[in-house]
C-alpha cells in the first residue's frame, strides 16, 4: 500500500484491499486516511467499517440508512418536499461523541454526491496544538476534567446553522452530562491531545463556570489555529476515516440547492 502525505498530518493510501493491520497501523500515524475512487455498497462500506470497531448508531434516528442503521445518512437532498439526510452536520470545531460516556474512535465518510462548491471538511491537529502549549498551560490543565454535553457551546440558538442538529425531546431525554480529560492520552499511541475544547465542552469540574468557559474557549481558539488545520476535499467515491481522538473537524456550510450526500459510520471506542 502506497502512502501520500495530505499536509503536516493525513495521509491519502492507493489500496483498501492492503492487509488490515497496514491500513490500521497507517491511520493512527496520519490521523486521517483517505481512499479516492472507491465504489462501494452500503454493505462493503460497513463491513469495512466493523474491522476499525463496534459501530455506534447516532441519537438522529431519523436519517438512518434504510437497510443499516449504523450508517447516517448525511444530505441536503429533499425528495418529495422531505429531507433524505441530515442536512448540515456540525459546522463548527468538534469531536463526534463526545458527549458520550464512551466517545468515537473514528469517523468514516464515504462521498456519493459533491456538490460544486464547498462540502469541505476542516481538521485541526490536536496533537501539536497540545505540544506547542506552554509548559505553564500544561501543568494547569493535564488534570481537568471537563464537563460535555450534546450541542455546541458556542451557538445554542435553533434556528442557526452553527447550532448543533437539533434533537426531538425523545432524543434529547437519550443525552447525558459526561465527563472527559481536557488533555486526553490517546487511547491507541498513547500521545496526549486537547480533548473536545471546541464543541460538547460546556463546564470545567470544581471551576466557577465563567473561568470554565473563559479557559477552553482560550484553549478553542489556539487549537483551531490555520497552522493546525487541513482542508480535505471529497470527490465522488472518496472514503475518509478520522481519528477523533486527536483531531477537531467542522464540516463546511454548502448551499442548499447544490446537492451533497455522504454516508456516515462512528466507531466507538472500547468500553471502560
Amino acid at each position: 500500500m502506497r502512502l501520500r502525505p495530505l499536509g503536516s498530518f493525513g495521509l491519502e493510501a492507493d489500496d483498501i484491499t492492503a492487509p488490515f493491520r497496514d491500513i490500521w497501523d497507517a491511520f493512527f500515524a496520519g490521523q486521517i486516511l483517505v481512499f479516492r475512487g472507491l465504489e462501494l455498497s452500503a454493505r462493503e462500506f460497513l463491513a469495512f467499517a466493523r474491522q476499525l470497531g463496534h459501530p455506534e448508531p447516532h441519537v438522529i434516528d431519523q436519517f438512518h440508512h434504510p437497510e443499516h442503521a449504523d450508517i447516517l445518512i448525511l444530505s441536503n437532498v429533499r425528495k418529495d418536499g422531505q429531507p433524505i439526510g441530515l442536512a448540515d452536520a456540525g459546522t463548527y470545531f468538534h469531536t463526534d461523541y463526545s458527549y458520550l460516556d464512551v466517545p468515537a474512535r473514528c469517523t468514516l465518510l464515504y462521498s456519493l454526491q459533491v456538490p460544486k462548491l464547498g462540502g469541505d471538511t476542516l481538521f485541526a491537529d490536536q496533537y501539536s496544538a497540545y505540544d506547542d502549549l506552554p509548559v505553564a498551560m500544561k501543568q494547569e490543565i493535564d488534570d481537568l476534567v471537563a464537563l460535555h454535553h450534546y450541542g455546541n457551546r458556542d451557538d445554542l440558538n435553533t434556528s442557526s446553522r452553527t447550532v448543533a442538529s437539533v434533537l426531538t425531546e425523545e432524543q434529547e431525554q437519550k443525552m447525558n452530562w459526561v465527563r472527559h480529560p481536557v488533555v486526553r492520552k490517546h487511547p491507541i499511541t498513547g500521545r496526549k491531545a486537547l480533548y473536545a475544547v471546541s464543541g460538547s465542552s460546556f463546564a470545567i469540574d470544581d471551576m466557577p463556570e465563567d473561568e470554565a468557559i473563559e479557559l477552553l474557549d482560550e484553549l478553542k481558539r489556539h487549537a483551531t489555529q490555520p497552522k493546525y488545520q487541513y482542508r480535505l476535499k471529497y470527490g465522488v467515491g472518496d472514503m475518509v476515516i478520522w481519528d477523533n481522538a486527536s483531531l477537531l473537524h467542522s464540516a463546511t456550510l454548502t448551499d442548499a440547492d447544490d446537492p451533497r450526500t455522504l454516508w456516515r459510520i462512528t466507531i466507538k471506542e472500547e468500553g471502560r
